[in-house]
């Protein structure tokens, strides 16, 4: 496989924030999209989320809803209020399925929401080929 990595316009890889409390989900995915030649940061919770989004400024957030400390959905809303990272792409990757969720982080300007149980981590990588317009 002799693919080149994803860039930036800044020629870099494309930065993608990971915001997941499960350690072995968290791993599988981080092992993947390094593999896919992305620069992966993770953070275990939605307080280190926003901490790290202000440094490490990522192309895309894939965003846990159910955490400790602050949910993916008040994360989501103080970064679409947050100038410097208000950019980013944000997909949403939960355990929630209710419509109600999914309204909810529409309206909160999420750019996608993935339910854990119905992706695989092919189709995680494709939609964020996708919002990066890597396609």
């Amino acid at each position: 496989m002799d693919q080149s990595a994803p860039t930036t316009s800044n020629s870099g890889p494309k930065k993608i924030l990971l915001v997941e409390d499960d350690d072995a989900l968290a791993n599988v995915y981080l092992t993947r999209l390094q593999a896919e030649g992305f620069d992966v940061k993770r953070v275990p919770n939605g307080e280190d989320a926003l901490s790290t989004a202000m440094q490490y400024r990522p192309d895309l957030i894939l965003l846990d809803v159910m955490m400790p400390k602050v949910s993916g959905f008040d994360v989501l809303d103080i970064l679409r209020n947050t100038p410097e990272v208000g950019n980013s792409k944000v997909i949403m990757l939960t355990a929630l399925s209710q419509d109600s969720d999914k309204e909810r982080a529409q309206q909160l300007g999420a750019d996608d929401y993935l339910v854990k149980s119905q992706v695989v981590i092919a189709d995680v990588v494709e939609r964020i080929k996708h919002h990066l317009s890597m396609q």
